[in-house]
């Protein structure tokens, strides 16, 4: 019969029991998970079960790792994000959910920029903890994503962006995505990608703010390279703050239409 085993398929007899395959494949596993629930105890195997082990901390091998991806989201798409590269312009509350949802997903290569350090009042919504305060977030969010995928190529720079040199930082990048507070900066950098790269695509971000309904954030298509996210209005202003549940929503709207980008999907 065939079962499934840290997401392999492999044959075994009828016989088969947990502890079994375990000690022939991971004796030294601590977590024994059996058709999506852990177990402690001993139990023959059926045709078309799902076995995990797991070893507690263990980092699992570039192999295994992308294994385990491929599995959840199809050999296809998993092979495209791994061939791709994607720029993120600011590392705040937007840029650095950003980053680590393009993390997740496996895209290969990922260019992050920002010249600005983590500050307390940064941790009401970006994706840092109280042990980088002080640090510069390209540095922070590049112990963020190793700790989550050491497996992709994580280029920072530390260098605040103008239109002197937007295209040369970007210059790999298939996608750009704006993450950025300040509206000149905002237009700045999608203005230089529509104007002097030919083939990059940009997607912006604007209106974020505040405890306003969700379902007020959309992602709307400009033209044929521009995509936009976020509700268009709500703008951080005195009593109308950014926390994170708006902002990291936008975030996965700006990701999700990155990854629809780069597997040939071009409609939001």
């Amino acid at each position: 019969m065939r079962v499934k085993v840290n997401e392999k398929i492999i044959e075994v007899n009828d016989e088969a029991t947990i502890y079994g395959i375990r000690n022939s494949v991971k004796r030294d596993s601590d977590v024994i998970i059996l058709n999506g629930f852990p177990i402690k105890e001993d139990k023959k195997l059926k045709d078309g079960d799902n076995l995990v082990f797991i070893k507690k901390g263990e980092v699992p091998t570039k192999d295994q790792l992308e294994e385990l991806m491929m599995s959840r989201h199809t050999p296809g798409v998993f092979r495209v994000l791994k061939n791709s590269t994607v720029g993120v312009a600011g590392l705040g509350g937007l840029g650095s959910n950003i980053a680590i949802a393009l993390a997740r997903v496996g895209v290969g290569k990922l260019v992050l920029v920002d010249y600005d350090v983590v500050e307390p009042s940064n941790l009401n919504r970006q994706q840092y903890y109280i042990k980088h305060i002080g640090m510069k977030k390209t540095e922070a969010i590049k112990e963020l994503l190793n700790e989550i995928n050491p497996f992709i190529s994580v280029e920072t720079v530390d260098k605040y962006i103008d239109k002197n040199n937007i295209v040369d930082i970007f210059k790999e990048c298939e996608i750009v995505i704006e993450a950025f507070d300040n509206p000149q900066c905002k237009a700045e950098l999608i203005n230089t990608i529509l104007l002097k790269t030919k083939d990059k695509k940009i997607i912006g971000n604007s209106g974020m703010a505040g405890i306003f309904t969700s379902n007020s954030i959309e992602t709307r298509k400009i033209n044929s390279r521009f995509y936009l996210c976020g509700d268009g209005e709500n703008e951080a202003k005195e009593g109308n703050g950014l926390m994170a549940p708006r902002v990291s929503i936008v975030a996965g709207h700006a990701a999700n239409m990155a990854v629809r980008l780069l597997i040939g999907n071009e409609e939001i």
